[in-house]
């Protein structure tokens, strides 16, 4: 069992920056591969950001590649995302999601992932 909070969300102008971090209590977080999702009002759920169980591999949404960047302090057990250049686009609550596995991937289906944080709320102004 994993749990996830997030924090470090905000309102930010647009280009801007923001980090989000994803702190995890509970075993064994480095057998956890791990994603970053995000929802806005009146959309799915959509992926944003996922890292490898031992961080070596990361996965990006097309809309995110380029000014996003995901890694993961296991000894923290902590996964953190880091938003630059931010878009009127990229508001919405951030949600970070736990994986069980050690295969080397960073999965990009939400369905995959079994425990999920609460969300933060990311507000860029234009």
């Amino acid at each position: 069992q994993v749990q996830l909070v997030e924090s470090g969300g905000g309102l930010v102008q647009a280009g801007g920056s923001l980090r989000l971090s994803c702190a995890a209590s509970g075993r064994s977080f480095s057998n956890y591969a791990m994603g970053w999702f995000r929802q806005a009002p009146g959309k799915e759920r959509e992926f944003v950001a996922a890292i490898s169980w031992r961080g070596a591999i990361t996965n990006y949404a097309d809309s995110v590649k380029g000014r996003f960047t995901v890694s993961r302090d296991n000894a923290k057990n902590t996964v953190y995302l880091q938003m630059n250049s931010l878009k009127p686009d990229d508001t919405a609550v951030y949600y970070c999601a736990a994986h069980p596995t050690t295969w080397n991937h960073a999965y990009n289906d939400p369905t995959l992932y079994h425990y999920w944080g609460q969300g933060t709320q990311v507000t860029v102004a234009s």
